[in-house]
């Protein structure tokens, strides 16, 4: 069977470009890793910048989304795709049971935080530990918190929560920040900030939630325990497209060179969501981009 259109990823960019596919009467089908839709805001304990969609949890909102699409008749798979290969106007996607053929392909397969690595990390993910100073700093107003980075987003992430939290402790490995100078001078300025250098967070302690986190100066070797209701990381993000042969072209952080289009280096493949070159990441830019794949799509089938 040759499909319309292919999506790869489960998250808010693949389900809205499911959504709209089925509206627009294409043969759609899903392909994505894991059999629970929603993509990163699973992690993510509330979302609270969606429109109309005020605290709503990050399970809730992946439901919502997939059942939005189960009602227009999408088709799912769980699989991996391994590489994306074309045969005259057909593209074969590689799994490891499975090869799909399709006349379209959107990827939307995302893009992953960084991450620390470090025990208590996975386990109180969504329960303090964020990776998203806007999507999250709201749910700590009044209270401790820590990011760790030295980089722009970090020193921004600081910013903003400084303006909600009673304290921010901004821990950073080197002694030297990376990020623009207008950021670190303003940084400096801010009463509530505490910069904590050339240390590096070792372990994120908690009970139930996050309630302090272990960090070792790399200078001294000290070891030092601070009490935080939350850690931010910002250690930097990465594209899912290691996982994919014969991808669009990329910039050279990883991510596939698209605009609002979608349109991608490859005529009938598309980048939508944070997988794409995007000045904004987040849920609502995410759907806006299956929306306009589809609308490409549409023009490019035609």
């Amino acid at each position: 069977m040759v499909y319309d259109i292919v999506i790869l990823g489960g998250g808010p960019a693949g389900l809205t470009a499911a959504i709209y596919g089925k509206r627009a009467g294409f043969n759609t089908l899903l392909i994505d890793e894991s059999p629970e839709s929603g993509g990163q805001i699973l992690t993510t304990y509330e979302v609270d910048n969606y429109p109309g969609l005020p605290k709503i949890g990050g399970m809730d909102m992946g439901k919502k989304f997939r059942e939005h699409a189960d009602n227009f008749g999408a088709e799912f798979a769980v699989g991996r795709v391994s590489s994306i290969e074309k045969e005259g106007d057909i593209f074969k996607l590689v799994t490891r049971k499975v090869t799909y053929e399709a006349k379209s392909v959107i990827i939307a397969t995302g893009a992953g935080h960084r991450k620390l690595g470090v025990p208590g990390e996975a386990e109180f993910g969504g329960m303090g530990v964020s990776y998203c100073a806007t999507c999250d700093g709201a749910f700590f107003k009044d209270k401790v918190t820590a990011v760790m980075g030295g980089g722009d987003v970090a020193l921004e992430d600081a910013i903003f929560l400084s303006r909600m939290c009673k304290k921010v402790y901004l821990i950073h490995r080197r002694d030297e920040f990376r990020g623009a100078k207008v950021l670190q001078d303003q940084v400096k300025s801010i009463e509530n900030i505490e910069c904590v250098m050339d240390s590096v967070i070792t372990e994120i302690k908690g009970d139930k939630a996050v309630n302090a986190v272990l960090i070792h100066n790399k200078k001294t070797e000290e070891d030092k325990e601070i009490p935080v209701d939350g850690v931010f990381i910002a250690v930097g993000i990465q594209p899912n497209t290691d996982k994919i042969k014969n991808l669009p072209d990329m910039d050279e952080a990883g991510y596939i060179i698209a605009g609002e289009t979608c349109e991608t280096s490859i005529p009938g493949i598309f980048a939508a969501g944070d997988v794409r070159t995007k000045q904004l990441r987040q849920v609502i830019t995410s759907a806006a981009d299956g929306a306009n794949a589809v609308t490409s799509i549409g023009r490019y089938l035609a």
